[in-house]
């Protein structure tokens, strides 16, 4: 497929060339320097058809100008108290780099509750995260390892799943949504790990809905997979998660989830020095950005209605299941 592709990416890249602003520097803001790789990624997200790439790539330059995205690392969740508490409920992390270069990112799946703040508030948090990622952690790992690096590695604790996540899920299509849309093919694999039955069953039914290029890219691990894991990474990047009681990991050690972690300190404190460096007329101003949910594609949407059904067949249907998924709302104010 080497010369189709080659092709392809000329194709698109010529397409690319037409742009004006402000589109030309809010897609610089997404190349960061090396727009080649750009391209591949939304072509391999849109199975290497030009002019479905190109769509998907104008869709969401326009939605990072429609949500002010290129601005977002200048916009901090204070006081910071409150930031706090979204760390404390959505529980993500930098626990080190793979053997490859790759930042690994943990993911409490199953006991991130999204119950302190609004949507609006742990997608902003999200979408900072995710942004941070790609024009610092990245070109960082890539300068420590001396070539490339544009992937990161998930991965995803299950621990604490229960039939009534539909409150979770909610929120997770909501991150889903903006990250294949708009970030597509930045993670290289997704570790499942502490899977429960709730998680088993709904893979069982999920798995044959995926294409095969994202089916490779997620490995249910036995366990804690811990074994697996220090395959592609040492043990001191393993999540805390991953590791046993007694096999050395340190009492004292800082939770890659906390707002104490390093990288949610220097996360924190990178935007902060941002948005003073962008106003210096007065105190930090408090809000959440509102960003308007990209509509999900048709796989995904499937996917999330069979979830749904899968959840409430286990529970045995009942209406509270109904309103469960309905208490967290996406649109409006």
């Amino acid at each position: 497929m080497a010369a189709p592709s080659e092709e392809a990416i000329k194709q698109f890249s010529a397409l690319m060339e037409q742009l004006e602003e402000p589109l030309k520097t809010t897609f610089q803001h997404v190349h960061q320097g090396y727009p080649r790789g750009t391209l591949v990624r939304f072509l391999k997200a849109r199975e290497w058809n030009v002019l479905k790439a190109h769509k998907m790539l104008m869709d969401s330059l326009n939605w990072r100008l429609q949500n002010e995205i290129d601005t977002v690392l200048a916009k901090p969740i204070v006081p910071s108290d409150w930031y706090r508490s979204i760390r404390d409920t959505l529980l993500v992390g930098l626990t080190g780099y793979s053997k490859q270069g790759q930042p690994v990112y943990a993911f409490g799946v199953g006991l991130s509750t999204f119950d302190k703040a609004s949507v609006h508030y742990y997608l902003q948090s999200h979408i900072q995260m995710n942004e941070y990622r790609d024009r610092v952690v990245l070109p960082g790992a890539s300068e420590m390892f001396g070539k490339q690096i544009n992937t990161c590695l998930k991965v995803m604790d299950m621990t604490g799943l229960k039939l009534s996540a539909l409150n979770q899920i909610k929120m997770l299509s909501t991150i889903t949504a903006v990250d294949d849309l708009n970030y597509p093919e930045k993670t290289e694999t997704y570790y499942i790990v502490n899977a429960p039955y709730v998680f088993s069953a709904c893979w069982k039914v999920v798995k044959p809905l995926l294409q095969e290029r994202t089916k490779k890219k997620i490995k249910v691990l036995s366990g804690h997979g811990r074994d697996e894991l220090l395959k592609v990474m040492d043990y001191q990047t393993l999540p805390h998660f991953c590791k046993r009681e007694g096999s050395g990991s340190s009492s004292d050690e800082v939770d890659c989830y906390s707002y104490d972690h390093p990288f949610h300190q220097q996360l924190y404190n990178f935007v902060k020095q941002q948005a003073l460096s962008q106003d210096t007329a007065g105190p930090l101003k408090q809000g959440s950005m509102h960003v308007k949910v990209p509509t999900p594609d048709l796989e995904e949407a499937k996917i999330m209605e069979t979830i749904e059904s899968e959840l409430q067949n286990l529970r045995g249907g009942g209406g509270g299941m109904s309103r469960s998924f309905n208490r967290i709302t996406i649109e409006g104010p």
